[in-house]
């Protein structure tokens, strides 16, 4: 079982920055891949960026040069760096880990961007 805290979201003025934090339970953390994904209101949820037990990364379009995920092991933690946020942005944030046993979430965190 895997549970999943994430941290850090709030509301920043458009150009902002925040940055997301995931602190995880469990002894699979390092061999997961971690992703952070989002949801806005009346949209379906979609992938922002994720990273692998390698340390590749992947990264939406939308937030390609902006965005930075990153994951420290020892702490079991996963980050997401937000920069430049524009209003576009504003939704529910989610961190998920997947591994061989299984995909788990975490109940997510807000961030909102006014313009």
């Amino acid at each position: 079982q895997v549970h999943l805290v994430e941290s850090g979201g709030g509301l920043v003025q458009a150009g902002g920055s925040l940055r997301l934090s995931c602190a995880a339970s469990g002894s699979t953390f390092s061999r997961s891949t971690i992703g952070w994904y989002r949801q806005a209101p009346g949209k379906q949820r979609e992938m922002v960026a994720t990273i692998d037990s390698g340390l590749s990364t992947n990264y939406a379009d939308s937030v390609k040069g902006r965005f930075t995920i990153s994951r420290d092991n020892g702490e079991n933690s996963a980050y997401l760096q937000m920069n430049s946020l524009k209003p576009e942005d504003t939704a529910v944030y989610y961190c998920r880990h997947a591994s061989r046993a299984g995909f788990y979430w975490g109940q997510g965190t807000q961030v909102t961007v006014s313009s």
